[in-house]
């Protein structure tokens, strides 16, 4: 029977959570009363993960797992698994268990309105740090105003997409994935839902505080061009100040004769227009980097194996966590 709903799961080393992820989402699917699936993507986690995975589908058919050839990141694996979702309604959900299973239940209920994107939005963020908090909060005040999508404020991957959102969205194979933003720009009539993430139930985050930079450097560049367009403004804001030092400097050698100036000055402005200038090039350089990635044309990630996605595979290897090599 074709699913009605679709959880899509990117996991990396979270064996620990498997079991109780599976108890609380099939619970939740099954009491709205819909066929459902759960897809289940591998992102080349080092511990048992794959194996566990491999164990809730022989159990349930309905778990489907897509291991990935090695770590490619949350929005790649992400991306595999919306792939290869085959609902009319599509919920991405980390298995982390921060956030509810339990508001599906309501997200399913928008869309029976005719909403076609819910969005989750946090209305608070327990179990992290002030200091995750802030820049969190930071970066979506600062996209938000560099852009002129409208990218949803305090709103991570978990929603609901209806079909059409889904296969809007599967139109666009760029490399560099900022989901967030991608899940904005496709529009549609979309919505917001409140609610209250918790801890995680196990297991340690994946995303380090530079993981988290090269995230929000990421959905900036992907989705403005106001770094670019900055270094104009400062050029020529430096330019007039130029003019209007050199204005002054003819002006006062007129009046006063010619003067020798200081060695100090000097080399403040030579270090201070060069720093601007390296740092403009750096700015180019992330966009230049990223049409190098785009006209690379890879793929954006690579399927190793999967079970209960065509045709069975052999059994993982015992004791490894991982599946033996394909034919």
């Amino acid at each position: 029977m074709k699913p009605v709903i679709s959880v899509v799961v990117p996991m990396h080393n979270e064996e620990a959570n498997l079991t109780p992820f599976y108890d609380r989402v099939s619970a939740v699917l099954t009491s709205i009363g819909e066929p459902w699936e759960i897809v289940c993507v591998d992102d080349g986690s080092r511990d048992a993960t794959i194996a566990g995975l491999v164990a809730l589908n022989r159990r349930d058919p309905r778990v489907k797992v897509i291991g990935l050839s090695r770590n490619f990141g949350k929005e790649a694996a992400l991306t595999a698994g919306l792939d290869h979702a085959s609902g009319d309604a599509v919920v991405p959900l980390d298995a982390d268990l921060q956030d509810p299973p339990e508001l599906i239940v309501e997200m399913v209920g928008k869309w029976r309105e005719g909403y076609d994107v819910v969005n989750a939005t946090r209305r608070s963020r327990q179990g992290e740090t002030w200091l995750k908090r802030a820049t969190a909060s930071a970066f979506y005040r600062t996209i938000g105003g560099m852009t002129t999508i409208g990218i949803p404020r305090d709103t991570g991957d978990f929603r609901l997409l209806t079909r059409p959102a889904l296969d809007a969205l599967k139109r666009m194979p760029e490399r560099n994935r900022f989901m967030k933003g991608l899940f904005a720009w496709v529009g549609f009539r979309q919505t917001s839902i409140l609610y209250d993430r918790a801890p995680r139930h196990a297991g340690e985050s994946q995303f380090s505080y530079g993981r988290l930079w090269k995230l929000a450097i990421d959905g900036i560049t992907s989705f403005s061009s106001w770094p670019l367009r900055i270094w104009s403004y400062l050029g020529a804001t430096i330019a007039l100040f130029a003019f209007l030092y050199a204005s002054f400097l003819i002006v006062r050698t007129i009046v006063y004769g010619v003067d020798v100036p200081g060695y100090a000055s000097l080399m403040v402005v030579v270090l201070f227009v060069s720093g601007v200038q390296l740092i403009g090039l750096g700015v180019l350089g992330e966009y230049l980097g990223r049409v190098f990635d785009e006209v690379k044309n890879r793929p954006l990630y690579l399927v190793h194996r999967t079970w209960g996605i065509g045709a069975a595979p052999a059994d993982p290897a015992p004791g490894t966590g991982t599946p033996p090599a394909g034919p």
